[in-house]
């Protein structure tokens, strides 16, 4: 009654009856009994109040929920289902015990998609004094900066690297009494050369410097002076700027959630893209006197808050060498691979865009080539109309269908009916919702209105030969069947969509000069120092590109081979390509192919300018993977792969790659020997 959106207004009569009528009010009364309405009084009856409240209410909206894990009180549940939603969508890093989780991204997709600046550098100082490692944050941030605008005179991306500096006191009185205060960092950060009032802000409850810097354009601005930023623990979770770089925490080691308060605010990648500067593609954590496994743990702790599980071994204590509580080491590629491994480019499916290109643009007047993203280039084409679901009409249901309905869904069946004209199927006394069989089919077609109609095709095919009540028993089971069904149907429509568009010239498989992150080999890679992985005979390899290698990333089959490549003469440099990280190929199916091996071979002519002449993209399968649908799908990918790859044109846009041919195989375990003899011998 005391909150101005319950209130009876003029400006919402347009939902709501008239005053004089009644009927009208009752029905919408009846039909949404919860609206705030006057007592009935002289004779007149309850009357619905025209607040925007209620207004809402009628309208049974959808409510998008940030921060969703805060709202589980009941008293907050009541507040949110008093509106009457037809759905409550959370957007949660840390959705609790129970919630119906829709969509869920891993840490390491961020990373994949370069929403990230990992590793994160955590930098232990030994010494008992807060300012030796706020000087030791604001002079790494300086050397960031210097980074910076190098970076940005070269691509012309603006980045100003910020320090977020964690006290552990900001109020009024507070300061003096034995703890860090902002006032105390901000003074000492005044004592340093080049650093200017207009460089530091102060964030707290009672005392927001950034409010004037949001009002003229923001952090982010060209012109904004900004570089430290002092809080305590005001930015603690909605706050992101993708310029805070190095985080420094003044707190003293008792303070355990340090750490976590303030650890995801530095990770923000800008841009969302890599900048392929290291020192700008990482982040830096700068604390003083802490134990460093106690540390990593809190970090870890952190990850876990932020929703960022799947990143801990990204955690790098520079301070002991320990990564995750593991001795790891980073190595560069072998010095006489690294002109070939930088020259080598491997191609990928491209789409052709509309309009001119960008600065070095690989496509001239035919517009820019950017990479196949299945569900915006492949899935989004599917004709679903041409969807076949006839195989289905005479699917097979069981007669205690029921009990095993009430086991796994906890419905009663009736509760799984609805109005048959609503459902547009037969008349009967009851028929299938429709609407959550689309919601269960979503993730294999995601327009619900083609789902909904592919539906009811099948439950009014069942319908003719069986009872509702055997339909409706069973109906889990048929929405499964349909599902896996509609999974299969998917890939052909999909591989069709894929065959056009290559067949038109509006998907082409091509090299491109631009580094997408993926389809050049790595220049360094992280291994565990104490599981180094060798060949069968126990000896180094000599010819995989980097030096050193983690053993966990060869299987037994994976091992067998690469022995086998290490010893062929032929062989120039072959490379462990790892699943998620680096080289894929996107075919018509959602899921990206990740080869086992990238190898090149020497040229036949000894004499030769070029180091390597043939490149080979391999993928093993052991005996019991040999007949799986999905290796069918993998050879008939690399099928078309190899055949595009033998086009004159495919690496125009890279001059280095004209001369080289690129083949794809998939070796089976039975069979690998014949088949790395004839790869050495073609």
């Amino acid at each position: 009654e005391q909150l101005r959106m319950f209130r009876d207004s003029g400006g919402f009569d347009a939902f709501f009856p008239t005053g004089d009528d009644n009927e009208g009010h009752d029905a919408l009364l009846g039909k949404f009994p919860n609206l705030d309405a006057f007592d009935p009084a002289g004779g007149w009856n309850r009357q619905a109040k025209t607040s925007l409240g209620n207004a809402l209410r009628t309208l049974s909206p959808l409510i998008i929920l940030d921060e969703g894990h805060k709202a589980y009180s009941q008293n907050a549940k009541t507040t949110l289902e008093g509106f009457n939603p037809c759905m409550i969508v959370e957007l949660s890093a840390t959705p609790p015990k129970g919630a119906n989780v829709l969509v869920e991204i891993s840490g390491q997709a961020l990373l994949r998609e370069e929403m990230v600046k990992l590793d994160l550098n955590i930098f232990n100082k030994a010494s008992p004094s807060w300012q030796d490692a706020l000087l030791a944050a604001v002079e790494h941030r300086n050397a960031l900066e210097d980074k910076a605008l190098q970076h940005e005179a070269e691509t012309g991306d603006y980045i100003r690297p910020i320090c977020v500096i964690q006290v552990e006191r900001t109020g009024k009185g507070q300061r003096g009494a034995g703890f860090i205060h902002a006032d105390d960092a901000r003074d000492y950060l005044l004592t340093h050369p080049g650093i200017a009032p207009e460089h530091i802000a102060v964030k707290t409850s009672g005392r927001d410097e950034l409010k004037e810097v949001d009002e003229v354009g923001g952090l982010l601005s060209h012109d904004c002076p900004i570089r430290s930023i002092i809080t305590k623990q005001a930015l603690q979770e909605g706050w992101d700027c993708s310029f805070a770089y190095v985080l420094a925490i003044l707190a003293k080691p008792s303070a355990k959630t340090a750490l976590t308060q303030l650890v995801g605010r530095i990770l923000r990648q800008p841009f969302a893209r890599k900048t392929h500067v290291r020192a700008l593609d990482e982040s830096y954590v700068f604390c003083f006197q802490r134990r460093g496994r106690d540390l990593l743990e809190e970090v870890r702790q952190g990850f876990g808050l932020e929703g960022l599980q799947g990143l801990e071994a990204t955690l790098v204590d520079e301070g002991t060498g320990t990564t995750s509580g593991e001795l790891f080491v980073t190595t560069t590629q072998r010095r006489r691979f690294r002109k070939a491994a930088r020259d080598l480019v491997l191609p990928a499916f491209m789409m052709k865009e509309d309009g001119p290109s960008n600065a070095g643009g690989q496509s001239g007047v035919d517009g820019k080539w950017r990479l196949v993203h299945f569900e915006e280039d492949i899935l989004s084409r599917v004709p679903w109309r041409e969807a076949d679901v006839s195989a289905l009409f005479r699917l097979s249901l069981s007669e205690d269908g029921r009990r095993d309905l009430a086991l796994k869904a906890g419905l009663e069946a009736e509760a799984l009916f609805e109005n048959p004209d609503a459902a547009g199927l037969p008349a009967h006394d009851a028929v299938i919702d429709m609407y959550f069989a689309a919601s269960h089919l979503a993730d294999v077609v995601p327009n619900p209105w083609r789902a909904v109609d592919l539906a009811k095709q099948v439950f009014a095919a069942l319908l003719k030969i069986h009872s509702p009540d055997r339909v409706a028993a069973n109906y889990l089971f048929i929405l499964e069947e349909l599902r896996k069904h509609l999974g299969v149907e998917r890939d052909r429509l999909c591989q069709e969509v894929f065959r056009r568009l290559l067949e038109s010239g509006a998907m082409r498989f091509i090299v491109v000069a631009e580094d997408l992150g993926f389809n050049k080999l790595p220049t360094k890679i992280k291994t565990a120092l104490v599981r180094q992985a060798n060949r069968e005979d126990g000896r180094p390899y000599q010819a995989s590109l980097f030096q050193q290698m983690d053993e966990s990333e060869l299987n037994g089959l994976e091992n067998k081979v690469a022995t086998c490549l290490d010893k062929q003469a032929q062989l120039f440099f072959w490379y462990r390509n790892r699943a998620r990280q680096d080289y894929f190929v996107q075919g018509w199916k959602p899921g990206r192919i990740y080869a086992d091996f990238v190898l090149t071979l020497k040229p036949d002519d000894p004499n030769a300018d070029d180091a390597f002449h043939q490149v080979f993209v391999m993928e093993t399968k052991g005996v019991h993977l040999k007949k799986f649908t999905d290796t069918d799908y993998k050879r008939s990918v690399f099928d078309i792969c190899t055949e595009h790859a033998k086009r004159t044109d495919w690496a125009k846009f890279v001059p280095a790659m004209q001369r080289k041919a690129v083949r794809f195989e998939i070796v089976d375990e039975d069979e690998w020997e014949q088949k790395l003899s004839a790869m050495f011998a073609s």
